[in-house]
């Protein structure tokens, strides 16, 4: 059974479906940069909790205004005065958030610009494919505030540059951008213009593969890489039999073997 998503119920994010299943969510509060706060956090978890059963093909997840996201609300932070395990469980909530990005099985991929820093960018790499333009920059600046990342970057942002890249980091406040920032990792594609409008065409692209093969590329993969090598094989396989024998592929496969189907070809 498909269920439904209003998107009148959300505040802090803005949400518009297409026709072709693909679904632009963006922070909208530019205000603050985007900045994360305890709602923006419930909003997400909600939506991504429920996008896989509501039919949608692919997400494209943005920012309103100049930015991508400022990472935590420190205002809100700071004025809440949290208690250890307040905070504890507001972490909790992020990992729950970019956790059903990255296991949920729906492709998402973010528009990168201007700032993606801190919690913006364990936002980021929550995503299955990051588009950054000219104006993009990466940086974890928790050592120079007093602070320590609380929403996955010790497992996601670490997995893309490497331990000792979010080490200087975060001790340093070093800034990346530009083609440093893409050879690192940290976005597979860099514009010259709408890193939103490349973002769209990656979604359309990914839309039109079939659901469960999306499914099994964009959850499949990251539990495999919590394995053992023994354990990710088995895994591999059986979800290669599911997969791989699915009714809806049939016409796909018949298309290769008649040589109706496009063949790969290197770009021109």
């Amino acid at each position: 059974m498909t269920v439904q998503i209003d998107p009148a119920r959300f505040g802090n994010l803005d949400l518009v479906a297409h026709d072709d299943g693909v679904w632009v969510v963006t922070l909208n509060r530019p205000n603050k940069r985007n900045a994360l706060d305890a709602q923006s956090i419930e909003e997400l978890v909600e939506f991504f909790s429920t996008a896989p059963r509501a039919g949608i093909r692919a997400v494209v997840l943005a920012g309103a205004g100049d930015h991508f996201c400022a990472g935590l609300d420190l205002v809100e932070h700071h004025d809440a005065d949290r208690s250890p395990a307040e905070f504890m469980h507001l972490c909790l909530r992020w990992h729950e958030a970019f956790n059903k990005m990255e296991y949920g099985g729906v492709p998402v991929i973010a528009a990168l610009k201007g700032a993606v820093v801190g919690g913006g960018l364990e936002l980021a790499s929550a995503a299955h494919v990051r588009v950054m333009d000219e104006s993009t920059y990466f940086a974890l600046p928790e050592g120079q505030r007093g602070l320590f990342t609380g929403g996955g970057a010790t497992i996601r942002v670490a997995d893309l540059v490497g331990k000792a890249r979010m080490i200087d980091m975060m001790l340093t406040g070093r800034v990346y951008q530009g083609q440093e920032a893409v050879d690192l990792g940290l976005a597979q594609y860099r514009v010259e213009g709408s890193s939103l409008d490349k973002a769209m065409e990656l979604a359309r692209k990914a839309a039109q593969n079939l659901p469960l093969t999306n499914f099994a590329i964009c959850s499949g993969i990251s539990h495999m890489q919590n394995m053992s090598a023994l354990d990710a094989a088995y895994a591999e396989a059986v979800l290669a039999g599911v997969v791989n024998t699915q009714p809806d592929a049939r016409s796909r496969l018949a298309a290769f073997a008649d040589k109706s189907a496009a063949r790969v070809r290197p770009n021109s």
